[in-house]
């Protein structure tokens, strides 16, 4: 296992919505996790121009076996005119993947089947280390019909892999009485949190688990978090001077991109909604994305090869 030096600030990709440019990936940089400053001028870093030609949703990842980064999104351009029903129904079953070794300069990105036969889409892969087993579970949302289903469904389906080239089987991994979508998992402690989209209620819904086994996770109670509709793209990170974290949720009903709550106790399901005025997001709207850690020398990095002025 590599081991990293002092985390200083926090980098995070998303993505800005379905403009002609929105549907790839930009970053930006934070110093405290709540204010941020939009890179490169507030223009893509990474652009697909492979599958559907978009990146939705990207999901950041640094590999504990050899330091590398891993970047996944969504293969889906909804600018492209095909509409929200042959994205469900007709979707790609890739998801896009770049790698970089320094945050910086990043592989040409890749194309990797891994949603079922006969799912509608793969949409918002995310992937999580698993110590136990060294190697990443992935994650993401399909819409699917099965025998006994009448209509196609939204489960959360996963597979395993450790180079983002070669996945086993996916299986299913999540599937609730409602559509379910957009899962985020954090580990502290020996224990796993993970928080995903009702996709028929539009809010968040918590859960806590042993392990990152499927059967392994029971119901948390989060009212504040389940009380806040129109929403989705959860992510959680923690701060890197103390022990609390931050939940970032997309407001994609109002348009207003993404809200941050903080708790300092991931058992208690409490979180608090930020004010306005104790965050700024920077001048792009940031939608469902990711956040990571990055060491000061990276911070410094990420500044100096695209800090170009708005």
């Amino acid at each position: 296992m590599l081991e990293v030096q002092a985390y200083y600030g926090y980098l995070m990709a998303h993505f800005t919505g379905e403009g002609p440019d929105g549907e790839q990936v930009y970053f930006a940089v934070s110093e405290d996790g709540l204010h941020w400053k939009d890179l490169n001028g507030g223009q893509p870093v990474l652009r697909s121009e492979i599958g559907e030609k978009g990146a939705r949703d990207p999901f950041l990842i640094r590999s504990p076996r050899d330091g590398k980064f891993y970047l996944i999104a969504t293969d889906l351009r909804i600018a492209s005119g095909k509409g929200w029903g042959a994205a469900v129904n007709e979707g790609s079953r890739d998801i896009i993947v770049w790698e970089s070794e320094d945050l910086v300069r990043w592989s040409s990105p890749w194309a990797v089947t891994v949603g079922i036969e006969g799912a509608g889409c793969v949409w918002a892969p995310e992937a999580i280390y698993d110590e136990t087993t060294d190697d990443f579970l992935v994650f993401w949302a399909s819409a699917t019909q099965e025998p006994h289903e009448t209509q196609r469904k939204h489960k959360i389906y996963s597979a395993r892999t450790r180079d983002f080239r070669t996945f086993i089987q996916a299986e299913k991994y999540i599937e609730r009485d409602n559509h379910i979508i957009d899962t985020t998992i954090i580990a502290h402690n020996g224990m796993y949190y993970r928080y995903s989209k009702d996709e028929t209620t539009k809010n968040i819904r918590a859960e806590k688990g042993s392990s990152l086994h499927k059967e392994a996770f029971v119901h948390l109670s989060a009212p504040n978090l389940e009380a806040i509709p129109g929403v989705e793209g959860p992510q959680i990170f923690k701060f890197n001077d103390c022990e609390e974290w931050c939940l970032i949720i997309d407001r994609f009903a109002e348009g207003k991109g993404y809200l941050p709550l903080v708790t300092n106790d991931l058992d208690s399901g409490d979180f608090r909604v930020l004010d306005d005025d104790e965050f700024d997001l920077g001048r792009s709207k940031k939608r469902h994305g990711s956040v990571i850690p990055v060491t000061e020398s990276e911070y410094r990095r990420l500044l100096e090869a695209f800090a170009i002025p708005l």
